[in-house]
Parts: C-alpha cells; structure tokens; sequence
C-alpha cells in the first residue's frame, strides 16, 4: 500500500512538471505583447519595458522557465497586475466560496443521481426506467448557465423565494451563504446528475445479475438488503470514479455559474484575469485547479480498498 502511494505521489510530480511547463508554453505563444497588452493602448514604450522587466520577459526562455518553476516551488505563484497582491493571496481569498458552491453542487448530484441511478436498475425495461433514461439525457444537455438564468427568472424573480445574485452582505453567517448558493449549486448539480445516474444504473445493472445477488434472494433477503448491502457495495468502485471526477469538473466548472449568478468567487476572478490579460493569475488559477484534480483522484484510488477489501495495490 505505502509502495503504491509512493508511486502515485511521484506520478503526481511528473504531472504536476507538465502542467507547468504547458501552462508557460501557452502563456507566452499567445499573439501580443503581454505587458503591452496587461498596460494597455496607453501605456509608454518605458512601461511596457519596466513591465517586461519585473516580469522576467526580457529573459531567454530557458531562464524563463527556471524562474517559472522556482517560483512554484517556493510557493510564489507571481503578483496579480491588476489586484495588486500575490496571486496566491488572491485566489485563497475566494476559494471558500468556489468550494462551497462545488461541496454543495456534488451533494445535489448525488442525493438525486445515487438513489435514482439504483432505483433505474432495479426497474430495468420498465416505464420507469426509460423515463430515468430519457430524463438523464435531458438533464446532460442542458447548459448550466441556462439552468441557471432559468431558476433565476422562475424561482428568484418571480416568486421571489432565493435571492438573485450575489453572496451575503459582508459578515453574513455560513447559513446566508449558503442560502444564496442554493440556486448556483441546483445549476451546477442538476445537470451533473446526470453522469451519476447513468454509471450508477450500469453499474448496478453489471451487478444485480450475478450469481451471489440471486442466492442473497434465495436465501430470503428483502430487496432493500440485497441492493443496498451486496450489490452497491459491488458496484461502487466506478460509481466512485464519476463521482471524484464529477467534483473535480465541478471546482473547474464553476466559472460560468459564478458569473451568472455575480458570486465573487475564484471563477468569476478567472474571468477577469482572462479578459484583463492578467497573466500571473490565469497560470495560478490553472496550477492549483490541476493539483486539486490530480489529488482527487489520488483519494478515489485510495478509497477503493476501503469500498471493496478485494482491491490489493
């Protein structure tokens, strides 16, 4: 087991080096100037130069980059031009709204994607079960900020039951914070349901007609046993999976809904950094959302051992 963590861990590294060296890669064969872009049209030559030079892009490439990769590893993602403070700084400073909104979107998605995914298998060829599938289908078409301009207009403009925008005045408890993220998380989670209902019901499907699943049943067992006790159990290491994977999309995915809904959190700080041109921001953004996605899926890898004794790494 320490074997196989060790392994991952370094696996990890070797990641992490290459969304480095992609994000720099892609940083600097974008058309323009960018400090000339980041000042503006009316900035002076002598800017742009003083910029050029606190930047490090009057270096070679090479001293480029090892300043680049010096600065990850001595915890300096750069300074934000525009916020005027380390990127570092300012990202933390919104994280705890983008991990709320991402926490309370995979809540949704699995309070609605587990029980109906199961419920879809044990009804296979059903009504039912063709209107799980249908609706799944639904629900993965729909853009989330369409979801999201929808709930607005319905559940917070007409009938006035959540707030339309924004994240609490300052000094709001956890609870309003959360009462204003329920419309985002509904937009986020409903449609991601949709990937979980659909393993899930394979999954179970994969499951329910093994042997041991028909001898739980011969043996007296009551539905509810046999489902929730032999065959999800079974058949949770790829429900598992999606699962990571679908929160991991979430915490990326939440740039469009934050913009929606005017929440002041990490996506809507992208934006701005991607339409100012505020470099340092994009490539710290981009290193901490693939070092949250890498790390999530360590942690699924671990779990399957403990979901499943029959998983040895």
């Amino acid at each position: 087991m320490m074997t196989y963590v060790v392994r991952r861990l370094l696996s990890m590294v070797v990641v992490m080096a290459l969304v480095a060296l992609v994000v720099f890669i892609v940083a600097r064969v974008v058309p323009g100037d960018p400090a000339a872009v980041m000042l503006g049209s009316s900035a002076t030559q002598s800017d742009v130069d003083a910029l050029r030079r606190q930047l490090g892009l009057d270096q070679p490439l090479i001293t480029q980059f090892a300043m680049f990769v010096r600065d990850i590893l001595t915890g300096n993602l750069g300074t934000s031009i525009f916020l005027n403070q380390p990127v570092l700084d300012a990202i933390a400073g919104r994280a705890q709204l983008t991990l709320l909104l991402a926490g309370m979107s995979i809540t949704i998605s699995v309070l609605i994607g587990l029980p109906v995914g199961i419920i879809s298998a044990v009804k296979r060829g059903t009504a039912l079960d063709q209107g799980v599938i249908g609706g799944a289908m639904l629900a993965a078409s729909l853009p989330s900020f369409w979801v999201g301009l929808t709930l607005i207009e319905y559940l917070a403009v007409k009938v006035h039951w959540f707030p339309v925008s924004g994240f609490g005045p300052p000094g709001a408890s956890l609870w309003e914070h959360i009462y204003h993220l329920v419309l985002p998380s509904i937009a986020l989670g409903l449609p991601n349901s949709a990937i979980i209902i659909r393993f899930t019901r394979s999954s179970m499907l994969d499951v329910l007609g093994d042997d041991y699943i028909r001898t739980a049943r011969a043996k007296g067992l009551g539905l509810g046993a046999v489902v929730i006790k032999h065959a999800l159990r079974n058949a949770l290491i790829p429900i598992l999976t999606v699962i990571g994977l679908t929160l991991a999309v979430l915490i990326g995915g939440t740039i469009v809904t934050e913009t929606v809904f005017g929440l002041p959190g990490a996506g809507n700080l992208i934006v701005s950094a991607v339409l100012r041109r505020d470099y340092p921001v994009i490539q710290g953004a981009l290193l901490i959302i693939s070092g949250i996605y890498v790390c999530i899926n360590l942690v699924i890898d671990l779990l399957y051992a403990v979901v499943d004794p029959r998983v040895r790494y």
